[in-house]
């Protein structure tokens, strides 16, 4: 098996558009019995929508302007316009869609990725290159270690896998040059640190 033809497939699976998806699919997984079917299925169509389809639709707009280059790559000045907007719309996800009240753990989850939005947001104005994968995916699995302990179940083998898949993300990223060691070590401390941070608050 060739490693260079595989590392690469991770920076995809694993890009940061998907995780809100990923996180709402595992979340349903493991709750899906403490709530109506009709809930389910339009929350995970409202997150679809505007955390996948809309961010997406942006990105093939910003490339037919010449804004953006690459769906996985992007240097600072790129950066910029794409997470403010990317925390914009989690931010109105929060507010007219995930309820605290009906959706704690979840809605915990989408603050904890908002506040690393707008981290990252502020790193890219000073100028630092955080790496938005590595913020990704150290989230969900903060978020995953969560249900697991919240919800007393044996999630060993999906937390593993997740511990994997990170490492997997940060040779993808080293190996097609994306980040620096330092860059995703940020990238990593600024999806887990808000997910840690906020458990405190849902467990």
């Amino acid at each position: 098996m060739d490693a260079k033809k595989i590392l690469p497939v991770f920076s995809y699976i694993f890009h940061p558009i998907f995780i809100s998806f990923y996180g709402t699919l595992f979340f349903f997984s493991i709750a899906k019995n403490f709530y109506y079917a009709p809930q389910i299925y339009v929350t995970l169509l409202q997150v679809i929508i505007v955390t996948l389809l809309l961010p997406m639709s942006m990105y093939f707009l910003f490339r037919s302007l010449g804004k953006l280059q690459s769906f996985t790559e992007a240097s600072l000045k790129e950066r910029q316009m794409p997470i403010a907007i990317q925390a914009l719309l989690l931010l109105l996800l929060l507010k007219y869609s995930i309820s605290k009240e009906v959706f704690t753990e979840l809605y915990y989850f989408f603050l904890g990725g908002l506040i690393s939005a707008v981290l990252v947001l502020a790193s890219v104005l000073l100028k630092f290159k955080a790496s938005l994968h590595m913020m990704g995916i150290s989230a969900l699995t903060a978020f995953i270690y969560g249900l697991s302990t919240y919800y007393e179940l044996h999630l060993t083998y999906s937390i593993g896998l997740c511990i994997l898949c990170m490492g997997c993300v940060a040779s993808s990223r080293l190996y097609k040059k994306a980040h620096t060691p330092i860059e995703l070590v940020a990238g990593l401390v600024l999806g887990l640190l808000p997910q840690v941070v906020l458990m405190a608050y849902w467990l």
